[in-house]
Protein backbone atom coordinates (compact mmCIF):
# COMPACT_ATOMS: atom_id res chain seq x y z
CA UNK A 1 0.00 0.00 0.00
CA UNK A 2 2.72 2.13 0.92
CA UNK A 3 5.24 1.67 -2.32
CA UNK A 4 1.23 2.04 -4.32
CA UNK A 5 0.98 5.69 -2.61
CA UNK A 6 4.63 6.52 -3.16
CA UNK A 7 3.81 5.52 -7.02
CA UNK A 8 0.94 7.68 -6.99
CA UNK A 9 3.02 10.68 -5.45
CA UNK A 10 5.24 9.86 -8.42
CA UNK A 11 2.43 10.40 -10.92
CA UNK A 12 1.16 13.73 -9.49
CA UNK A 13 4.83 14.89 -9.43
CA UNK A 14 5.23 14.47 -12.95
CA UNK A 15 1.96 16.53 -13.84
CA UNK A 16 2.30 19.22 -11.52
CA UNK A 17 5.66 19.78 -13.60
CA UNK A 18 3.34 20.54 -16.72
CA UNK A 19 1.95 23.42 -14.87
CA UNK A 20 3.82 26.49 -14.58
CA UNK A 21 2.54 28.77 -12.11
CA UNK A 22 3.51 32.28 -11.48
CA UNK A 23 3.78 34.46 -8.69
CA UNK A 24 3.84 38.25 -8.22
CA UNK A 25 6.37 39.71 -6.29
CA UNK A 26 5.76 42.86 -4.49
CA UNK A 27 6.95 46.17 -4.77
CA UNK A 28 9.52 47.10 -1.69
CA UNK A 29 8.80 50.82 -2.73
CA UNK A 30 5.67 51.06 -1.40
CA UNK A 31 6.02 50.16 2.31
CA UNK A 32 2.50 49.74 2.98
CA UNK A 33 2.64 46.12 0.77
CA UNK A 34 5.30 44.78 2.85
CA UNK A 35 4.15 42.78 5.26
CA UNK A 36 6.09 42.68 9.15
CA UNK A 37 8.23 39.33 9.42
CA UNK A 38 9.51 38.08 12.27
CA UNK A 39 12.63 35.19 12.43
CA UNK A 40 12.46 32.92 15.20
CA UNK A 41 15.66 31.03 15.38
CA UNK A 42 15.60 28.42 18.07
CA UNK A 43 19.38 27.60 19.46
CA UNK A 44 20.49 25.33 22.02
CA UNK A 45 24.18 25.02 22.68
CA UNK A 46 25.35 25.83 19.22
CA UNK A 47 28.85 25.99 19.64
CA UNK A 48 30.32 25.69 16.13
CA UNK A 49 27.76 27.02 14.17
CA UNK A 50 25.93 30.01 15.99
CA UNK A 51 28.18 32.43 14.72
CA UNK A 52 27.85 31.06 10.87
CA UNK A 53 24.19 31.52 11.86
CA UNK A 54 24.07 34.92 12.93
CA UNK A 55 26.18 36.56 10.23
CA UNK A 56 24.06 34.49 7.62
CA UNK A 57 20.57 35.76 9.03
CA UNK A 58 22.11 39.54 8.96
CA UNK A 59 22.54 39.38 5.33
CA UNK A 60 18.33 38.81 4.86
CA UNK A 61 17.52 41.49 2.36
CA UNK A 62 14.75 42.92 3.92
CA UNK A 63 13.31 46.53 4.77
CA UNK A 64 14.61 46.62 8.68
CA UNK A 65 11.56 48.48 9.61
CA UNK A 66 9.59 45.53 8.37
CA UNK A 67 11.56 43.13 9.86
CA UNK A 68 12.24 41.48 13.16
CA UNK A 69 14.65 38.70 14.80
CA UNK A 70 14.33 36.35 17.64
CA UNK A 71 17.41 34.42 18.50
CA UNK A 72 15.55 31.89 20.70
CA UNK A 73 18.36 30.58 23.21
CA UNK A 74 17.57 27.54 25.30
CA UNK A 75 21.82 27.48 25.85
CA UNK A 76 23.35 25.72 29.05
CA UNK A 77 26.63 26.48 28.17
CA UNK A 78 28.89 29.69 27.58
CA UNK A 79 27.48 30.12 24.13
CA UNK A 80 24.99 32.16 25.78
CA UNK A 81 27.58 34.96 26.57
CA UNK A 82 29.27 35.01 22.88
CA UNK A 83 26.03 34.93 21.20
CA UNK A 84 24.77 37.60 23.47
CA UNK A 85 27.86 39.41 22.00
CA UNK A 86 27.11 38.97 18.81
CA UNK A 87 23.88 40.07 18.65
CA UNK A 88 24.82 43.42 20.11
CA UNK A 89 27.34 43.73 17.54
CA UNK A 90 24.84 42.94 14.87
CA UNK A 91 22.11 45.15 16.61
CA UNK A 92 24.55 48.14 16.22
CA UNK A 93 24.22 48.01 12.74
CA UNK A 94 20.29 48.87 12.61
CA UNK A 95 19.11 45.61 12.60
CA UNK A 96 15.91 44.69 15.50
CA UNK A 97 17.44 41.80 16.74
CA UNK A 98 16.35 40.05 20.36
CA UNK A 99 18.20 37.25 22.78
CA UNK A 100 15.21 35.63 24.25
CA UNK A 101 16.44 33.54 27.12
CA UNK A 102 14.28 30.88 28.99
CA UNK A 103 15.24 29.98 32.31
CA UNK A 104 12.69 26.33 31.93
CA UNK A 105 13.15 24.54 28.70
CA UNK A 106 9.60 22.90 29.06
CA UNK A 107 8.17 21.85 25.65
CA UNK A 108 12.19 22.56 24.37
CA UNK A 109 11.68 23.62 20.73
CA UNK A 110 8.13 23.73 21.02
CA UNK A 111 8.09 25.75 24.09
CA UNK A 112 10.90 28.30 22.64
CA UNK A 113 8.71 28.95 19.46
CA UNK A 114 5.38 29.34 21.70
CA UNK A 115 7.23 31.76 24.03
CA UNK A 116 8.73 33.76 21.48
CA UNK A 117 5.17 34.06 19.66
CA UNK A 118 3.77 35.82 23.12
CA UNK A 119 5.91 39.10 21.89
CA UNK A 120 6.75 38.56 18.28
CA UNK A 121 5.69 41.90 16.17
CA UNK A 122 5.59 39.97 13.25
CA UNK A 123 2.74 39.19 10.96
CA UNK A 124 4.44 36.00 9.83
CA UNK A 125 6.83 33.78 11.43
CA UNK A 126 9.80 32.41 9.18
CA UNK A 127 11.61 29.66 11.09
CA UNK A 128 15.34 27.99 10.61
CA UNK A 129 17.30 25.86 12.94
CA UNK A 130 20.31 26.63 13.53
CA UNK A 131 22.42 24.62 10.93
CA UNK A 132 20.29 26.80 8.16
CA UNK A 133 21.82 29.16 6.05
CA UNK A 134 18.97 31.03 3.80
CA UNK A 135 20.41 33.41 0.96
CA UNK A 136 19.07 37.23 1.40
CA UNK A 137 16.52 37.13 -1.13
CA UNK A 138 14.86 34.38 1.00
CA UNK A 139 11.93 36.45 1.95
CA UNK A 140 11.28 37.95 -1.31
CA UNK A 141 10.55 34.52 -2.75
CA UNK A 142 8.54 33.43 0.08
CA UNK A 143 6.62 35.74 1.42
CA UNK A 144 4.62 36.69 -1.70
CA UNK A 145 2.49 33.59 -1.84
CA UNK A 146 0.67 34.88 1.23
CA UNK A 147 -1.35 37.49 -1.21
CA UNK A 148 -3.16 33.72 -0.67
CA UNK A 149 -5.42 34.60 2.38
CA UNK A 150 -5.72 30.71 2.95
CA UNK A 151 -2.53 29.82 2.90
CA UNK A 152 -0.97 29.30 6.23
CA UNK A 153 2.46 27.95 5.45
CA UNK A 154 5.05 28.58 2.61
CA UNK A 155 7.95 25.57 3.09
CA UNK A 156 10.62 25.58 0.70
CA UNK A 157 13.24 22.81 -0.18
CA UNK A 158 16.42 21.63 1.89
CA UNK A 159 19.51 21.53 0.05
CA UNK A 160 23.12 19.73 1.35
CA UNK A 161 26.00 21.67 1.74
CA UNK A 162 28.13 18.75 2.97
CA UNK A 163 26.63 16.06 0.51
CA UNK A 164 29.10 14.34 -0.78
CA UNK A 165 31.20 14.49 2.84
CA UNK A 166 30.72 10.59 3.33
CA UNK A 167 28.77 7.90 2.30
CA UNK A 168 26.30 8.91 5.70
CA UNK A 169 25.70 12.16 4.37
CA UNK A 170 25.34 11.06 0.50
CA UNK A 171 22.61 8.51 2.02
CA UNK A 172 21.03 10.99 4.09
CA UNK A 173 20.35 13.67 1.22
CA UNK A 174 19.47 10.98 -1.17
CA UNK A 175 16.51 9.89 1.55
CA UNK A 176 15.78 14.06 2.18
CA UNK A 177 15.87 14.95 -1.53
CA UNK A 178 12.98 12.03 -2.12
CA UNK A 179 11.02 13.73 0.34
CA UNK A 180 11.32 17.62 -0.65
CA UNK A 181 11.20 16.19 -4.60
CA UNK A 182 8.77 13.02 -4.71
CA UNK A 183 6.47 13.39 -1.71
CA UNK A 184 6.15 17.50 -0.88
CA UNK A 185 5.40 18.12 -4.56
CA UNK A 186 3.05 14.95 -5.39
CA UNK A 187 1.03 15.55 -1.93
CA UNK A 188 0.97 19.57 -2.20
CA UNK A 189 -0.01 19.45 -6.31
CA UNK A 190 -3.50 17.89 -5.43
CA UNK A 191 -4.11 19.21 -2.16
CA UNK A 192 -3.01 16.24 0.07
CA UNK A 193 -1.70 17.32 3.45
CA UNK A 194 2.24 18.02 3.55
CA UNK A 195 4.20 18.91 6.65
CA UNK A 196 6.03 22.23 7.47
CA UNK A 197 9.51 20.52 8.12
CA UNK A 198 10.38 22.34 11.44
CA UNK A 199 12.87 24.75 9.69
CA UNK A 200 13.30 26.86 6.50
CA UNK A 201 9.40 28.07 5.90
CA UNK A 202 7.43 30.27 7.07
CA UNK A 203 3.86 30.29 9.04
CA UNK A 204 0.92 33.43 9.05
CA UNK A 205 0.43 34.28 13.21
CA UNK A 206 -2.95 33.79 13.06
CA UNK A 207 -2.82 30.20 11.16
CA UNK A 208 -0.32 29.51 14.08
CA UNK A 209 -2.85 30.57 16.91
CA UNK A 210 -6.08 29.37 15.36
CA UNK A 211 -4.53 26.09 14.87
CA UNK A 212 -3.77 25.73 18.76
CA UNK A 213 -0.79 27.28 18.88
CA UNK A 214 3.26 24.97 19.28
CA UNK A 215 2.66 21.44 21.69
CA UNK A 216 5.70 20.02 23.18
CA UNK A 217 3.71 16.34 23.59
CA UNK A 218 5.24 14.85 20.64
CA UNK A 219 9.14 14.90 19.13
CA UNK A 220 7.96 16.09 15.98
CA UNK A 221 6.23 19.78 16.80
CA UNK A 222 6.24 21.03 12.91
CA UNK A 223 4.39 17.70 11.96
CA UNK A 224 1.74 18.11 14.96
CA UNK A 225 1.03 21.31 13.83
CA UNK A 226 1.22 21.02 10.13
CA UNK A 227 -1.90 18.49 10.80
CA UNK A 228 -3.90 20.13 13.34
CA UNK A 229 -3.72 23.29 10.55
CA UNK A 230 -4.80 21.65 7.61
CA UNK A 231 -7.32 20.22 9.56
CA UNK A 232 -9.01 23.28 10.02
CA UNK A 233 -8.28 23.95 6.53
CA UNK A 234 -5.92 26.25 6.24
CA UNK A 235 -3.14 25.96 2.55
CA UNK A 236 -0.08 24.73 2.18
CA UNK A 237 2.17 25.54 -0.22
CA UNK A 238 5.47 23.86 -1.00
CA UNK A 239 8.24 25.67 -3.11
CA UNK A 240 10.75 23.32 -4.84
CA UNK A 241 12.46 26.24 -6.46
CA UNK A 242 13.49 27.51 -3.29
CA UNK A 243 16.21 26.04 -1.65
CA UNK A 244 17.84 26.55 1.74
CA UNK A 245 21.36 25.31 2.69
CA UNK A 246 21.70 23.01 5.57
CA UNK A 247 24.43 20.96 6.83
CA UNK A 248 24.00 17.26 7.32
CA UNK A 249 24.84 15.08 10.69
CA UNK A 250 28.22 13.84 9.91
CA UNK A 251 28.78 11.57 12.99
CA UNK A 252 26.32 8.31 12.73
CA UNK A 253 25.87 8.70 16.59
CA UNK A 254 24.32 12.25 15.58
CA UNK A 255 21.93 10.81 13.02
CA UNK A 256 20.67 8.20 14.91
CA UNK A 257 19.64 11.04 17.49
CA UNK A 258 17.87 12.79 14.75
CA UNK A 259 16.58 9.67 12.96
CA UNK A 260 15.27 8.22 16.50
CA UNK A 261 13.31 11.65 16.73
CA UNK A 262 11.46 11.91 13.53
CA UNK A 263 10.53 8.18 13.54
CA UNK A 264 9.32 8.17 17.69
CA UNK A 265 7.84 11.69 16.19
CA UNK A 266 5.91 10.14 13.77
CA UNK A 267 4.44 7.26 15.66
CA UNK A 268 3.29 10.04 18.10
CA UNK A 269 1.62 11.73 15.87
CA UNK A 270 -0.45 8.83 13.86
CA UNK A 271 -1.46 8.02 17.58
CA UNK A 272 -2.65 11.77 18.16
CA UNK A 273 -4.13 12.32 14.82
CA UNK A 274 -5.60 9.23 13.69
CA UNK A 275 -9.16 9.63 14.65
CA UNK A 276 -9.29 13.10 13.50
CA UNK A 277 -7.75 12.81 10.16
CA UNK A 278 -10.19 9.84 10.19
CA UNK A 279 -13.50 11.69 10.98
CA UNK A 280 -12.89 14.61 9.48
CA UNK A 281 -15.82 15.53 7.32
CA UNK A 282 -13.62 18.32 5.47
CA UNK A 283 -10.94 15.89 3.31
CA UNK A 284 -11.60 13.32 0.82
CA UNK A 285 -10.76 10.03 1.13
CA UNK A 286 -7.76 9.80 -1.11
CA UNK A 287 -6.25 12.69 0.84
CA UNK A 288 -7.37 10.63 4.23
CA UNK A 289 -5.57 7.68 3.01
CA UNK A 290 -2.36 9.85 2.09
CA UNK A 291 -2.64 10.94 5.52
CA UNK A 292 -2.47 8.14 7.06
CA UNK A 293 0.45 6.62 5.34
CA UNK A 294 2.24 10.18 6.07
CA UNK A 295 1.80 9.06 9.41
CA UNK A 296 2.53 5.69 9.00
CA UNK A 297 6.04 6.80 7.31
CA UNK A 298 7.77 5.94 10.24
CA UNK A 299 6.37 2.95 10.86
CA UNK A 300 7.63 1.30 7.66
CA UNK A 301 10.89 0.56 9.45
CA UNK A 302 8.94 -1.98 11.76
CA UNK A 303 7.70 -3.59 8.86
CA UNK A 304 11.42 -4.04 7.23
CA UNK A 305 12.51 -5.40 10.99
CA UNK A 306 9.82 -7.84 10.90
CA UNK A 307 10.06 -9.42 7.48
CA UNK A 308 14.07 -9.34 7.95
CA UNK A 309 14.21 -11.12 11.01
CA UNK A 310 11.32 -13.37 10.16
CA UNK A 311 13.23 -14.35 6.33
CA UNK A 312 16.15 -16.72 7.59
CA UNK A 313 13.20 -18.92 9.20
CA UNK A 314 10.59 -18.85 6.65
CA UNK A 315 13.40 -20.05 4.35
CA UNK A 316 13.75 -22.91 6.26
CA UNK A 317 9.97 -23.80 6.71
CA UNK A 318 9.37 -23.12 2.62
CA UNK A 319 12.40 -26.43 1.66
CA UNK A 320 10.94 -28.02 4.82
CA UNK A 321 7.31 -28.23 3.98
CA UNK A 322 6.99 -28.77 -0.25
CA UNK A 323 3.19 -28.19 0.10
CA UNK A 324 4.13 -24.55 1.40
CA UNK A 325 5.88 -23.51 -1.74
CA UNK A 326 3.14 -21.81 -3.64
CA UNK A 327 2.50 -19.65 -0.67
CA UNK A 328 5.98 -18.17 -0.71
CA UNK A 329 5.99 -17.89 -4.71
CA UNK A 330 2.82 -15.95 -4.32
CA UNK A 331 4.33 -13.48 -1.70
CA UNK A 332 7.31 -12.99 -4.13
CA UNK A 333 4.60 -10.79 -5.65
CA UNK A 334 5.52 -8.34 -3.47
CA UNK A 335 8.90 -7.87 -4.24
CA UNK A 336 7.26 -4.98 -6.84
CA UNK A 337 7.06 -2.98 -3.90
CA UNK A 338 11.14 -2.71 -4.14
CA UNK A 339 10.94 -2.22 -7.93
CA UNK A 340 8.20 0.69 -7.67
CA UNK A 341 10.71 2.53 -5.15
CA UNK A 342 13.25 1.90 -7.37
CA UNK A 343 11.61 3.66 -10.64
CA UNK A 344 9.97 6.74 -8.22
CA UNK A 345 12.89 7.58 -6.73
CA UNK A 346 15.00 7.35 -9.95
CA UNK A 347 12.81 9.88 -10.93
CA UNK A 348 13.99 12.20 -8.40
CA UNK A 349 17.64 11.51 -8.83
CA UNK A 350 16.86 12.28 -12.53
CA UNK A 351 15.83 16.06 -11.47
CA UNK A 352 18.57 16.58 -9.38
CA UNK A 353 21.56 15.14 -10.82
CA UNK A 354 20.50 14.51 -14.74
CA UNK A 355 19.89 11.76 -16.90
CA UNK A 356 21.97 9.02 -18.97
CA UNK A 357 23.54 6.31 -18.58
CA UNK A 358 26.35 6.93 -16.10
CA UNK A 359 23.78 8.64 -14.35
CA UNK A 360 21.62 5.65 -14.21
CA UNK A 361 24.28 3.65 -13.26
CA UNK A 362 25.84 5.64 -10.30
CA UNK A 363 22.05 5.83 -8.97
CA UNK A 364 21.76 2.04 -9.10
CA UNK A 365 24.50 2.12 -6.24
CA UNK A 366 23.12 4.49 -4.53
CA UNK A 367 19.72 2.93 -5.04
CA UNK A 368 21.21 -0.50 -3.16
CA UNK A 369 23.95 1.51 -0.66
CA UNK A 370 20.92 3.53 0.87
CA UNK A 371 18.46 0.57 0.88
CA UNK A 372 20.94 -1.27 2.54
CA UNK A 373 21.84 1.36 5.35
CA UNK A 374 17.99 2.13 5.84
CA UNK A 375 17.77 -1.61 6.49
CA UNK A 376 20.72 -1.54 8.62
CA UNK A 377 18.82 1.44 10.69
CA UNK A 378 15.78 -0.41 11.17
CA UNK A 379 16.16 -1.82 14.87
CA UNK A 380 17.24 1.35 15.96
CA UNK A 381 13.81 3.24 14.42
CA UNK A 382 11.79 0.63 15.15
CA UNK A 383 12.58 0.91 18.86
CA UNK A 384 11.84 4.73 18.28
CA UNK A 385 8.59 3.87 16.08
CA UNK A 386 7.26 1.24 19.54
CA UNK A 387 7.89 3.95 21.55
CA UNK A 388 6.17 6.62 19.74
CA UNK A 389 2.96 4.10 19.47
CA UNK A 390 2.77 2.71 23.20
CA UNK A 391 3.13 6.83 24.62
CA UNK A 392 6.44 6.44 26.14
CA UNK A 393 7.37 9.68 26.87
CA UNK A 394 11.40 10.99 26.32
CA UNK A 395 13.16 14.03 26.05
CA UNK A 396 13.62 16.05 22.97
CA UNK A 397 17.39 15.24 22.20
CA UNK A 398 18.93 17.73 19.72
CA UNK A 399 21.12 17.00 16.75
CA UNK A 400 24.52 18.53 17.46
CA UNK A 401 25.52 20.19 14.73
CA UNK A 402 29.46 20.33 13.38
CA UNK A 403 30.16 23.18 10.60
CA UNK A 404 31.52 20.90 8.21
CA UNK A 405 31.34 20.95 4.77
CA UNK A 406 34.54 19.06 3.57
CA UNK A 407 36.79 15.88 3.67
CA UNK A 408 39.43 17.81 5.09
CA UNK A 409 37.32 18.92 8.23
CA UNK A 410 37.66 16.57 11.37
CA UNK A 411 34.69 16.10 14.05
CA UNK A 412 36.80 15.12 16.23
CA UNK A 413 36.79 16.66 19.53
CA UNK A 414 32.99 17.51 19.24
CA UNK A 415 32.18 18.65 23.07
CA UNK A 416 28.28 17.51 22.27
CA UNK A 417 28.73 14.02 20.72
CA UNK A 418 27.61 11.13 23.48
CA UNK A 419 30.59 9.26 24.61
CA UNK A 420 28.49 6.61 25.85
CA UNK A 421 27.72 3.85 23.68
CA UNK A 422 24.00 2.79 22.93
CA UNK A 423 23.05 -0.92 23.75
CA UNK A 424 21.17 -1.33 20.10
CA UNK A 425 24.64 -1.12 18.76
CA UNK A 426 25.35 -4.49 20.30
CA UNK A 427 22.18 -6.34 19.04
CA UNK A 428 23.41 -4.44 15.69
CA UNK A 429 26.47 -6.24 15.72
CA UNK A 430 24.58 -9.58 16.79
CA UNK A 431 22.07 -9.10 13.67
CA UNK A 432 24.94 -8.83 11.63
CA UNK A 433 26.02 -12.16 12.39
CA UNK A 434 22.48 -13.21 11.98
CA UNK A 435 22.11 -12.26 8.72
CA UNK A 436 25.49 -13.88 8.05
CA UNK A 437 24.13 -17.04 8.79
CA UNK A 438 21.41 -16.11 6.55
CA UNK A 439 24.06 -16.03 3.49
CA UNK A 440 25.37 -19.10 4.61
CA UNK A 441 21.71 -20.48 4.70
CA UNK A 442 21.02 -20.10 0.92
CA UNK A 443 23.77 -22.86 0.16
CA UNK A 444 22.52 -25.35 2.38
CA UNK A 445 18.84 -25.46 2.37
CA UNK A 446 16.97 -27.27 -0.57
CA UNK A 447 17.65 -30.27 -2.35
CA UNK A 448 18.98 -29.20 -5.47
CA UNK A 449 22.08 -27.43 -4.62
CA UNK A 450 20.47 -24.15 -2.50
CA UNK A 451 17.83 -21.54 -2.56
CA UNK A 452 19.09 -17.92 -3.42
CA UNK A 453 16.36 -16.11 -3.88
CA UNK A 454 16.85 -14.22 -0.26
CA UNK A 455 20.07 -14.00 -1.64
CA UNK A 456 20.44 -10.20 -2.16
CA UNK A 457 18.19 -9.24 0.66
CA UNK A 458 20.23 -10.88 3.04
CA UNK A 459 23.42 -9.44 1.58
CA UNK A 460 21.75 -5.71 2.04
CA UNK A 461 20.95 -6.74 5.48
CA UNK A 462 24.27 -8.15 6.49
CA UNK A 463 25.63 -4.78 5.10
CA UNK A 464 23.75 -2.42 6.52
CA UNK A 465 23.89 -3.63 10.33
CA UNK A 466 27.70 -4.19 9.27
CA UNK A 467 27.72 -0.30 8.55
CA UNK A 468 25.73 0.83 11.37
CA UNK A 469 27.37 -1.29 13.53
CA UNK A 470 31.00 -0.80 12.66
CA UNK A 471 30.92 2.78 12.35
CA UNK A 472 28.81 3.55 15.23
CA UNK A 473 32.02 1.45 17.48
CA UNK A 474 34.48 3.53 15.24
CA UNK A 475 32.56 6.97 16.33
CA UNK A 476 33.23 6.15 19.72
CA UNK A 477 37.23 5.69 19.47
Amino acid sequence: MYSLAQLNLLFNYLSSKKANKYCDTFDLSKLEEVPFVTIQLPVYNEMYVMDRLLDNIALIDYPKDKLEIQVLDDSTDETIETTKQHIEEIKATGLDIKHIIRTDRSGFKAGALKEGLKIAKGEFIAIFDADFLPKPNWLKRTIPYFKDDQIGVVQTRWSHINRNYSILTKIQAFALDAHFTLEQVGRNSKGHFINFNGTAGVWRKDCIIDSGNWEGDTLTEDLDLSYRAQLKNWKFKYLEDVETPAELPVVISAARSQQFRWNKGGAENFRKMFKRVVNSKNISVKTKTHGLLHLLNSTMFLNIFIVAVLSIPMLYIKNEYSHLRFYFYFMSFFVMSTVIFFICYWFMYKQIYGSGFKKFFSYVGMFFTFFSIAMGFSLHNSIAVIEGHIGKRSEFVRTPKFNISTIKDSWKGNKYLRKKLSPHVILEGILMLYFAFGLYSAFVVGDQGGDFGLFPFHLMLFLGFGYVFFKSISSKM
